[in-house]
């Protein structure tokens, strides 16, 4: 059919080419192991033309997946060679300079043939909960220290799994079981999406997919630029600083938008930093890629061209251009302020647009639990790593609230206290919203949350913080005032940090209190009616909504008294 296909069948087979790629990544969440995957969609799914240009990817996932993913295909097809591409492969790596940007995110590709033909590649990632080494934190000194690396190689060869690199895996992982459970999963993603490509091809009668790539490429591109070129042509410059691990760090960023491209550098950035938090290029790229899209052309399907007028630079061995052998086990911290600081500049351009700044990267903890001087093992107890993924509030919209315990730009989901506490030995105590976390505005930022967790009788645990946001909160925007920063403390008051590996001995807990995202525009122009909704709902005070928002004593009592009753506003 080649050459004689409508624009509407084109349009029908992008269509449908995007839900192969979504039924692909719900493959992955139904039958990965870690709980990271299958209860935070902390994954990424794709499909590639035989020269590793993106075509579609999946709904489901984060932007720092895909958009990392979306480089590392052409990787993954020079380092294995095109005359080593057979039916049958499966290839691996976790390589963070060529993958998604630190060991415990694995990507696995898989060459797609056709009647014999190579007609693409299917491509997945998913964040693992172990991977060997000091585990996942921030207190490496380089990434020899992180964990186990696996370069760009078979997995598979013509249908036979590598049995040595298996071996090699199990060996220097925490949770072998799970983590080779994974493994088979995400090359199970990608065959999932290779049948229904091969459905999708008899059913079209199509040979090859250069129709349909020539199709969504141009097309993708051509939208995008319109977008581009309807922006004012300009340059702007911004900063943030946020905590980092021993001192802080400041993301510097230029932003110049030309007739048919956008470029976004990073000269002047913090160095890269003794401890894991450094982030690769190809990571800071794809959340800088990320944050101009969903600004000026969020409906446009994201592939290769629809990403290509964004051009990313950082100067080497900076914050967000580390360069190997850096540590980067917690790039996302970094990684995830990038939208933020992307924002400052470009408010300054289009402004009225973009939020304000939100609790930015995600709230993880990883717990590492054993057993306590042998009494957890007396009634059965074993070792456990259990990771899960929380958020702060995301920063108040021109014109709209922030939303509550949100993560963005991540996109991933909180992890049900159900499902955390399946994975191990674990008790979440509280979890609940985090009133008076919002910062003021006439739009809200959002709120963060509480969280106090422990382990059950007979178990101590080292906790792995990953947080941020204690000394530096989340910015107001045009005249939006700060959200509320991070707290941590363990209950017998010895204090802990935001980062890093701390100990907690058994019978004892950790009370975390999360970010707010920061308000939009000056909380003296905020409706009257959203203050007391927001104030019969929790989540403003009393004493803020006279503090913040001048709401009357008479009012305050009037709001608390209908909500005593049930009485909506």
């Amino acid at each position: 059919m080649s050459g004689n296909l409508s624009n509407v069948a084109l349009q029908v087979m992008w269509n449908r080419l995007i839900s192969v790629v979504e039924e692909q990544a719900q493959a992955l969440v139904r039958t990965a192991f870690s709980t990271s995957v299958r209860e935070a969609g902390d994954l990424s799914a794709g499909v590639y033309d035989p020269h590793g240009n993106m075509l579609a990817q999946a709904v489901t996932g984060t932007p720092g997946h895909v958009n990392a993913m979306a480089d590392a295909v052409a990787h993954f097809i020079r380092r294995i060679g095109p005359d080593n591409i057979c039916e049958g492969d499966v290839y691996i790596t976790n390589d963070p300079w060529e993958g998604t940007g630190h060991l415990h995110d694995i990507t696995m590709v898989t060459p797609s043939f056709y009647q014999g033909a190579l007609v693409g590649f299917f491509a997945c990632t998913a964040h693992v909960v172990d991977i060997g080494g000091r585990g996942f934190g921030a207190d490496a000194h380089s990434v020899y220290e992180e964990g186990l690396y696996l370069p760009i190689m078979k997995f598979a060869e013509r249908g036979t799994v590598d049995q040595t690199l298996l071996r090699i895996v199990r060996g220097n992982v925490r949770e072998p079981d799970q983590l080779i459970g994974d493994l088979y999963a995400l090359a199970n993603c990608n065959d999932i999406g290779h049948r229904r490509l091969c459905t999708m091809m008899d059913e079209f009668g199509l040979r090859t997919l250069d129709d349909i790539a020539t199709f969504i490429l141009d097309n993708s591109r051509r939208a995008t630029l319109e977008r581009i070129a309807a922006l004012p042509r300009s340059m702007a410059e911004g900063a943030m600083t946020v905590d980092g691990f021993d001192e802080p760090i400041t993301l510097k960023v230029k932003i110049t938008v030309e007739s048919d491209r956008i470029m976004v550098d990073f000269a002047g950035s913090s160095p890269v930093d003794k401890k894991g938090i450094n982030c690769p290029l190809v990571y800071a790229k794809a959340y800088a890629c990320y944050a101009l899209k969903v600004a000026i052309a969020p409906e446009i399907p994201n592939n290769a061209a629809s990403l290509a007028p964004f051009e990313v630079t950082a100067p080497e061995n900076t914050i967000v251009n580390a360069l190997h052998p850096a540590p980067v086990a917690l790039r996302h911290i970094v990684g995830h302020f990038v939208p933020d600081a992307v924002y400052d500049a470009f408010d300054k351009i289009v402004p009225g647009l973009v939020p304000a700044e939100g609790a930015g990267c995600l709230c993880n903890f990883q717990l590492s639990l054993r057993p306590h001087t042998g009494e957890g093992e007396a009634a059965g107890g074993q070792r456990a790593e259990v990771l899960t993924f929380n958020s702060g509030g995301s920063g108040a919209r021109p014109e709209h609230d922030g939303l509550n315990a949100t993560a963005f730009p991540s996109g991933v989901m909180t992890m049900p206290i159900e499902a955390t506490e399946h994975a191990g030995p674990v008790v979440i105590w509280r979890k609940e919203l985090r009133p008076d976390s919002g910062g003021p505005g006439r739009t809200r930022g959002g709120l963060g949350q509480y969280m106090e967790v422990g382990a059950r009788d007979g178990y101590e645990f080292d906790l792995q913080a990953m947080f941020d946001r204690g000394a530096h909160p989340a910015r107001g925007r045009r005249g939006g005032q700060d959200g509320a920063p991070t707290h941590i403390a363990r209950d017998d008051g010895d204090p802990m940090r935001l980062k890093g590996k701390q100990f907690v001995p058994q019978g004892h807990r950790v009370a975390m209190a999360f970010p707010g995202g920061a308000g939009y525009g000056p909380a003296a122009e905020r409706p009257h009616a959203q203050i007391r909704r927001d104030l019969a709902r929790g989540y403003i005070s009393a004493e803020a909504a006279a503090r913040d928002y001048g709401l009357s004593d008479t009012d305050i009592e009037d709001v608390l008294q209908a909500a005593r009753r049930g009485e909506p506003l």
